[in-house]
């Protein structure tokens, strides 16, 4: 893969057929949506980008399990006067095959907001952190994630541009919105670490 400070494994199934998403520099690009479950017996629905090239190239028509692999990418768009920062999968390989669910993601960046630390009601400690993931051409994604305990602990202490590399797994979670013309039910993305490590300071991409 071009930058192995993001990697992500997914095997799941087909939830919707693909659907044309954007066009960028004459290359056309699909949205499709995978479901990948838990070992709870719960599944997260994790929105796909691929390129028509690497899609015409698996054949979909099988109902088989279909294995993703590329990057975690973000982009930040303007909706009802305020940003938002949509998460997906921007897939370099898409193959059809049996198998067990997979989620596996690796990620290394730089902290660039102040980590946030908290418990929930039944004494479970988290920390929010929000990583910079370099791309190419200076660029970078912005990748929420999820620690939990010692690890949550540890993460609390850090500081912004220190760096990070988690070892977990993408997942979603629905949520309920206040808005001015009511209530509305929105899907969040983050990655939930099951490791991480601290490493040294490092300015920012």
């Amino acid at each position: 893969m071009e930058h192995t400070e993001n990697q992500i494994r997914l095997r799941g199934s087909l939830r919707e057929m693909p659907s044309f998403s954007h066009e960028n520099h004459g290359r056309r690009f699909f949205r499709l949506l995978l479901e990948v479950p838990r070992l709870s017996g719960t599944a997260d629905l994790l929105p796909v980008i691929v390129e028509e090239g690497i899609l015409n190239g698996a054949d979909l028509s099988g109902g088989n399990m279909l294995t993703v692999t590329g990057q975690i990418r973000s982009h930040n768009v303007r909706s009802e006067g305020k940003r938002h920062l949509l998460i997906f999968v921007f897939a370099s390989t898409l193959v059809c095959e049996d198998g067990p669910g997979c989620n596996e993601v690796i990620l290394e960046g730089p902290i660039c907001r102040t980590p946030t630390y908290r418990r929930t009601p039944l004494g479970r400690e988290i920390c929010d952190v929000m990583l910079a993931v370099p791309r190419a051409f200076q660029r970078a994604d912005y990748l929420p994630c999820i620690l939990w305990g010692r690890t949550a602990q540890e993460a609390a202490r850090c500081r912004t541009r220190d760096r990070i590399r988690i070892v977990g797994r993408l997942q979603s979670r629905i949520y309920t919105k206040l808005t001015d013309t009511g209530s509305q039910e929105r899907t969040a993305y983050e990655i939930s670490a099951l490791t991480a490590d601290i490493l040294e300071d490092e300015t920012l991409y």
